[in-house]
């Protein structure tokens, strides 16, 4: 029997509708006309630097993914490889979860070392800000439970918190024990454990990755806290670096476009714990998305120069 095949028009239609829908709600919970009046009379210099640091962030985060490639046996150029990244963020900032594409980046670096290295180097990269990210959230959140007059966590959050953690803490256990296993899950778990200490952990890369990945952290907090400057929201450091990163985090649930409507419900519901109001957290967040958008306009003016033989070339990638 034949599955049911699901147009894309469809699913994407349903995407668009739902991402509108939780804006809709949202906008009502939260106070949506005094979002608006506090968006309207933004501050253009705050949004500017805002503007600013996500294209520095765009930059790091080519530079680490040259890095990790460079590890693969894939040569890319600087020019090249900044290049594709605002392309993919083009397609990611239109499309549900952030990773399509990145498998289009994948796909068209694959140049000499093959598909599977083009691959692990895109998926290493993005792990490598994710754990960034994530440290940063497991410090700020022992660090505000800790020390008084951080942050007063609400006891419903700091559960679902702490086990949100934990998960991610067992993770590279479970992946560690992966490799332990018989047949082709133990080979390909062998194989990406292998690919991943070459590219990330090994000597010779892993202080470029560190100082990257931190890089690319700082510069989207910074950039989602001038963002909420700009419309009068004032976040305190440990609010930045406890709160922000939750928020960031649910852009990655792949039910939306871009993360529009989860991202703001939760600047709405967890801002507030940093004494902000549901309409300043809802106000800061649409603020951060416009300003993301901005950031990789770039991205199409590179898809309306880049030749089209350019993007399906198998030949290595060589610096420009």
């Amino acid at each position: 029997m034949l599955g049911l095949q699901i147009p894309a028009w469809l699913v994407r239609l349903v995407q668009v509708g739902l991402s509108l829908g939780l804006l809709a709600l949202i906008w009502r919970a939260a106070d949506g006309p005094e979002a608006a009046r506090s968006l309207a009379a933004a501050h253009w210099g705050w949004l500017t630097l805002g503007l600013i640091l996500l294209s520095v962030q765009t930059f790091l985060s080519a530079l680490r993914w040259q890095l990790t490639a460079r590890q693969l046996g894939i040569v890319l150029g600087t020019r090249r490889a900044l290049g594709e990244y605002y392309l993919s963020q083009v397609v990611n900032q239109s499309l549900p979860g952030g990773m399509i594409g990145d498998a289009g980046r994948a796909v068209r670096s694959r140049g000499r070392a093959g598909l599977m290295a083009a691959g692990q180097a895109v998926v290493f990269e993005r792990l490598a800000g994710q754990i960034a990210m994530f440290a940063t959230l497991g410090t700020a959140f022992v660090a505000t439970l800790a020390v008084p007059g951080g942050l007063d966590w609400p006891g419903w959050l700091v559960a679902p918190v702490a086990g949100f953690l934990g998960v991610g803490l067992c993770l590279p256990v479970a992946a560690q024990g992966a490799i332990y296993l018989p047949g082709p899950i133990g080979a390909t778990a062998r194989q990406m454990r292998g690919g991943f200490l070459r590219s990330v952990a090994a000597r010779p890369a892993l202080t470029g990755q560190i100082v990257l990945s931190l890089g690319t952290t700082l510069c989207n907090l910074a950039a989602f806290a001038v963002c909420a400057r700009a419309v009068g929201v004032d976040l305190s450091l440990p609010a930045t670096a406890a709160l922000v990163p939750l928020i960031l985090f649910t852009m990655l649930i792949p039910v939306s476009i871009s993360g529009w409507g989860l991202r703001e419900g939760a600047a709405a519901t967890l801002l507030p714990i940093a004494g902000v109001t549901a309409s300043g957290g809802l106000a800061a967040s649409i603020a951060f998305g416009l300003v993301l958008i901005a950031a990789v306009l770039p991205g199409l003016l590179l898809v309306w120069i880049t030749p089209r033989q350019e993007a399906h070339t198998t030949g290595q990638l060589t610096p420009r």
